[in-house]
Protein backbone atom coordinates (compact mmCIF):
# COMPACT_ATOMS: atom_id res chain seq x y z
CA UNK A 1 0.00 0.00 0.00
CA UNK A 2 1.25 3.44 -0.94
CA UNK A 3 -0.42 6.53 0.51
CA UNK A 4 0.06 9.97 -1.04
CA UNK A 5 -1.22 13.28 0.30
CA UNK A 6 -2.35 15.31 -2.71
CA UNK A 7 -3.70 18.37 -0.84
CA UNK A 8 -5.38 19.26 2.44
CA UNK A 9 -8.13 16.68 2.89
CA UNK A 10 -7.32 14.88 -0.37
CA UNK A 11 -5.33 11.65 -0.43
CA UNK A 12 -4.71 8.82 -2.85
CA UNK A 13 -3.73 5.30 -1.93
CA UNK A 14 -2.89 2.25 -3.98
CA UNK A 15 -3.56 -1.40 -3.27
CA UNK A 16 -2.82 -4.62 -5.12
CA UNK A 17 -5.89 -5.70 -7.06
CA UNK A 18 -6.85 -9.24 -5.96
CA UNK A 19 -7.76 -10.30 -9.50
CA UNK A 20 -4.54 -9.04 -11.09
CA UNK A 21 -2.28 -11.47 -12.98
CA UNK A 22 0.93 -10.89 -14.97
CA UNK A 23 -0.92 -11.16 -18.30
CA UNK A 24 -3.15 -8.16 -17.51
CA UNK A 25 -2.68 -4.94 -19.52
CA UNK A 26 -3.03 -2.74 -16.41
CA UNK A 27 -0.75 -2.29 -13.39
CA UNK A 28 -0.98 -4.58 -10.38
CA UNK A 29 -1.71 -1.70 -7.99
CA UNK A 30 -4.85 0.37 -8.44
CA UNK A 31 -5.59 3.86 -7.13
CA UNK A 32 -8.29 4.91 -4.68
CA UNK A 33 -9.21 8.39 -3.41
CA UNK A 34 -10.00 9.78 0.06
CA UNK A 35 -11.58 13.25 0.19
CA UNK A 36 -12.88 15.21 3.16
CA UNK A 37 -15.91 16.97 1.78
CA UNK A 38 -17.83 19.64 3.70
CA UNK A 39 -20.47 17.12 4.71
CA UNK A 40 -18.87 13.68 4.32
CA UNK A 41 -15.73 11.60 4.18
CA UNK A 42 -15.75 10.48 0.56
CA UNK A 43 -14.01 7.33 -0.67
CA UNK A 44 -13.87 6.77 -4.43
CA UNK A 45 -13.31 3.23 -5.75
CA UNK A 46 -11.96 2.13 -2.35
CA UNK A 47 -9.97 -1.10 -2.05
CA UNK A 48 -8.76 -2.38 1.31
CA UNK A 49 -5.13 -3.52 0.85
CA UNK A 50 -4.92 -7.26 1.47
CA UNK A 51 -1.26 -7.02 2.54
CA UNK A 52 -1.87 -4.36 5.24
CA UNK A 53 -5.56 -4.40 6.20
CA UNK A 54 -4.95 -3.57 9.89
CA UNK A 55 -2.84 -0.51 9.01
CA UNK A 56 -5.47 0.65 6.53
CA UNK A 57 -8.42 0.25 8.91
CA UNK A 58 -6.56 1.90 11.81
CA UNK A 59 -5.78 4.95 9.66
CA UNK A 60 -9.26 5.18 8.17
CA UNK A 61 -10.94 4.74 11.56
CA UNK A 62 -8.85 7.62 12.95
CA UNK A 63 -9.63 9.87 9.98
CA UNK A 64 -13.36 9.17 10.05
CA UNK A 65 -13.50 9.80 13.81
CA UNK A 66 -11.46 13.01 13.52
CA UNK A 67 -13.57 14.35 10.63
CA UNK A 68 -16.83 13.58 12.44
CA UNK A 69 -18.74 13.22 9.18
CA UNK A 70 -20.59 10.29 7.61
CA UNK A 71 -18.79 8.12 5.09
CA UNK A 72 -19.95 8.03 1.47
CA UNK A 73 -18.37 5.51 -0.90
CA UNK A 74 -18.54 6.23 -4.63
CA UNK A 75 -17.70 4.00 -7.55
CA UNK A 76 -16.79 5.06 -11.04
CA UNK A 77 -17.78 1.84 -12.78
CA UNK A 78 -19.60 -1.26 -11.54
CA UNK A 79 -16.55 -3.56 -11.47
CA UNK A 80 -14.84 -1.04 -9.17
CA UNK A 81 -17.24 -1.92 -6.37
CA UNK A 82 -14.14 -3.35 -4.66
CA UNK A 83 -14.41 -2.90 -0.84
CA UNK A 84 -17.49 -0.65 -0.76
CA UNK A 85 -19.67 -3.16 1.08
CA UNK A 86 -17.05 -3.64 3.82
CA UNK A 87 -16.71 0.11 4.29
CA UNK A 88 -20.47 0.76 4.43
CA UNK A 89 -20.88 -2.06 6.95
CA UNK A 90 -18.09 -0.71 9.18
CA UNK A 91 -19.27 2.87 9.75
CA UNK A 92 -22.60 3.94 11.22
CA UNK A 93 -24.55 6.03 8.75
CA UNK A 94 -22.24 5.16 5.84
CA UNK A 95 -23.75 4.76 2.40
CA UNK A 96 -22.76 3.84 -1.11
CA UNK A 97 -23.46 6.00 -4.15
CA UNK A 98 -23.67 4.46 -7.58
CA UNK A 99 -24.91 5.88 -10.86
CA UNK A 100 -27.87 3.52 -10.54
CA UNK A 101 -28.80 4.53 -6.98
CA UNK A 102 -29.40 8.24 -7.72
CA UNK A 103 -28.80 9.11 -4.05
CA UNK A 104 -27.54 12.64 -3.49
CA UNK A 105 -23.83 13.21 -3.91
CA UNK A 106 -21.81 14.97 -1.21
CA UNK A 107 -21.82 18.75 -1.68
CA UNK A 108 -18.30 19.10 -3.11
CA UNK A 109 -18.61 16.35 -5.73
CA UNK A 110 -20.13 16.46 -9.20
CA UNK A 111 -20.75 13.36 -11.32
CA UNK A 112 -20.06 13.28 -15.05
CA UNK A 113 -21.46 10.17 -16.72
CA UNK A 114 -19.63 8.69 -19.67
CA UNK A 115 -22.61 6.85 -21.04
CA UNK A 116 -20.71 5.29 -23.91
CA UNK A 117 -18.51 3.45 -21.38
CA UNK A 118 -21.05 3.00 -18.54
CA UNK A 119 -18.72 4.94 -16.25
CA UNK A 120 -19.05 7.98 -13.99
CA UNK A 121 -16.20 10.47 -13.56
CA UNK A 122 -16.13 12.62 -10.43
CA UNK A 123 -15.17 16.28 -10.22
CA UNK A 124 -13.86 17.69 -6.93
CA UNK A 125 -14.13 21.41 -7.60
CA UNK A 126 -12.25 22.48 -4.46
CA UNK A 127 -9.09 20.80 -5.75
CA UNK A 128 -9.83 21.04 -9.48
CA UNK A 129 -9.48 17.25 -9.48
CA UNK A 130 -10.99 14.82 -11.98
CA UNK A 131 -11.27 11.27 -10.61
CA UNK A 132 -11.50 8.56 -13.26
CA UNK A 133 -12.11 4.84 -13.32
CA UNK A 134 -11.08 3.11 -16.55
CA UNK A 135 -11.68 5.50 -19.47
CA UNK A 136 -8.60 7.61 -18.64
CA UNK A 137 -5.30 6.14 -17.47
CA UNK A 138 -1.92 7.39 -16.36
CA UNK A 139 0.38 7.03 -19.37
CA UNK A 140 3.93 5.71 -19.33
CA UNK A 141 5.31 9.15 -20.22
CA UNK A 142 3.75 10.72 -17.12
CA UNK A 143 0.67 12.10 -18.84
CA UNK A 144 -2.86 10.88 -19.39
CA UNK A 145 -4.19 8.57 -22.09
CA UNK A 146 -7.53 7.13 -23.13
CA UNK A 147 -7.98 3.45 -22.29
CA UNK A 148 -7.08 0.90 -24.96
CA UNK A 149 -9.78 0.04 -27.47
CA UNK A 150 -9.71 -3.53 -26.14
CA UNK A 151 -11.29 -2.24 -22.90
CA UNK A 152 -14.31 -0.91 -24.79
CA UNK A 153 -17.22 -2.62 -26.44
CA UNK A 154 -16.54 -2.98 -30.16
CA UNK A 155 -19.14 -0.38 -31.12
CA UNK A 156 -17.42 2.25 -28.92
CA UNK A 157 -13.94 1.96 -30.39
CA UNK A 158 -12.37 4.67 -32.51
CA UNK A 159 -12.15 8.45 -32.63
CA UNK A 160 -15.81 8.95 -31.72
CA UNK A 161 -15.06 7.74 -28.20
CA UNK A 162 -12.35 10.36 -27.70
CA UNK A 163 -14.74 12.97 -29.06
CA UNK A 164 -17.37 11.88 -26.52
CA UNK A 165 -14.95 12.79 -23.70
CA UNK A 166 -14.10 16.29 -24.94
CA UNK A 167 -16.77 17.84 -22.72
CA UNK A 168 -14.23 17.34 -19.88
CA UNK A 169 -12.09 20.12 -21.39
CA UNK A 170 -14.72 22.61 -20.19
CA UNK A 171 -13.55 21.91 -16.62
CA UNK A 172 -10.53 23.76 -15.18
CA UNK A 173 -8.74 20.46 -14.48
CA UNK A 174 -5.46 20.62 -12.58
CA UNK A 175 -5.32 17.06 -11.18
CA UNK A 176 -6.30 13.80 -12.88
CA UNK A 177 -6.54 11.05 -10.28
CA UNK A 178 -6.60 7.77 -12.18
CA UNK A 179 -7.29 4.25 -11.02
CA UNK A 180 -4.63 2.74 -13.28
CA UNK A 181 -1.17 4.31 -13.56
CA UNK A 182 0.34 7.44 -12.03
CA UNK A 183 -1.92 10.43 -11.32
CA UNK A 184 -1.39 13.81 -12.97
CA UNK A 185 -0.69 16.28 -10.18
CA UNK A 186 -0.32 19.40 -12.33
CA UNK A 187 -1.28 20.66 -15.79
CA UNK A 188 -4.12 18.15 -15.95
CA UNK A 189 -6.17 20.03 -18.53
CA UNK A 190 -3.22 20.22 -20.94
CA UNK A 191 -2.59 16.48 -20.53
CA UNK A 192 -6.26 15.78 -21.02
CA UNK A 193 -6.39 17.91 -24.17
CA UNK A 194 -3.42 16.02 -25.61
CA UNK A 195 -5.03 12.66 -24.80
CA UNK A 196 -8.31 13.64 -26.45
CA UNK A 197 -6.82 15.27 -29.57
Amino acid sequence: MEVERIAQGLWRWTARHPDWSPDEDWPENVGCVYYEDADAVVLIDPLVPTDEPARFWDALDRDVERAGRPVVALRTVHWHHRSIDEIVARYAGARAWTAESHDGLPAGIQAYPVERADETLFWIAEHRALVTGDVLLGSEDGGVCVCPDSWLAEELRGPEFRASLRFLLELPVELVLVSHGRPMLEHGREALAAALA
